[in-house]
């Protein structure tokens, strides 16, 4: 018996809860092939892209077989192609179809949207290349259509940099990063861009619980990711360790952006007045590791 998933129209940090979800329900099925179908989507965020990358990777390392139906929007191929999208999952996956061609392909513009295609994070010299990456674009896209100013930019880099690095410090697997801009119509009628980080690791609550599980009187995934984002707690001793996504939490709710952590069974995070959404959930279908969305909105003039 073939497993079957089906993406929704809109693959997003929202969305990607209901694929999720398909897989809890589906999880005990004695089937070693599972199909994601992707054929209707009309859209996929990085959140989207590094999230497939991911649940590829997780069906792998638990001896599953995945496979990839494409979309059928050639649109959506060529964005998925200029975001890299294919450099990592024809690893992963099997493609359906397999001999897909992408014509027309979109081409590496110098004022193009996108501000960091998908890329691995191994080490910290990851860390390093992706953040002189994303400098470099920084003028283009956060500047001309975020209207940031140098220090808005410096503070961007840095906590860029603080969500990445988390990776080689504390997950103990690699990572995936993938930052592009958009235009909210409905919701904002304003420039967004969107960072999307995930690794396969040891998730939040493992890497507190040896310092924090014994002080919480219900220890749980929801617990630790609260403590790690509003309370500034690390694994670590060291003063000023454990800051980093405080202080990345605290510059997005500057600029009315918003933030959601996801590991383990549960979700938190800062929700803005203009999105719909739950700012915490638990007993949520487990993944592995931690998933991080930012969206940050354009500086109003």
């Amino acid at each position: 018996m073939t497993i079957l998933m089906k993406a929704p129209l809109s693959l997003h940090e929202g969305s990607f809860e209901y694929l999720l979800s398909q897989w809890g329900q589906r999880l005990s099925y004695p089937s070693d092939i599972v199909k994601i179908n992707l054929r209707d989507t009309k859209f996929i965020d990085p959140f989207g892209m590094v999230g497939l990358i991911q649940f590829g990777r997780y069906l792998r390392l638990n001896g599953r077989n995945p496979f990839l139906l494409l979309p059928n929007s050639l649109d959506v191929l060529r964005y998925l192609d200029r975001m890299d999208f294919f450099k990592y999952v024809q690893n992963l996956f099997y493609l359906e179809p397999q001999d897909f061609t992408i014509e027309e392909k979109y081409l590496r513009r110098h004022h193009s949207d996108v501000l960091l295609e998908i890329t691995s994070i191994e080490n910290t010299d990851d860390v390093h290349i992706i953040v002189e990456k994303v400098r470099e674009r920084a003028e283009n896209i956060l500047n001309i259509h975020l209207h940031y100013g140098p220090m808005e930019i410096d503070s961007f880099v840095v906590a860029l940099s603080e969500i990445c690095q988390n990776i080689p410090e504390h997950s103990k697997d690699m990572g995936f990063v993938g930052i592009q801009k958009y235009f909210y119509g409905k919701k904002l009628k304003k420039n967004v861009v969107k960072i999307a980080v995930m690794d396969l690791g040891i998730g939040i609550k493992e890497s507190l619980s040896p310092k924090y599980a014994s002080y919480a009187s219900h220890w749980s995934d929801l617990t630790a990711i609260h403590l790690a984002l509003f309370k500034g707690c690390s694994r670590y001793d060291d003063p000023g360790r454990g800051q980093g996504l405080t202080n990345v939490r605290k510059w997005v709710q500057k600029w009315n952006g918003k933030m959601v952590i996801r590991s383990g069974t549960a979700y938190t995070g800062l929700i803005p007045t203009w999105e719909f959404a739950p700012y915490k959930r638990s007993s949520l279908t487990f993944f592995p590791g931690t998933l991080v969305s930012l969206i940050l909105p354009e500086k109003s003039l």
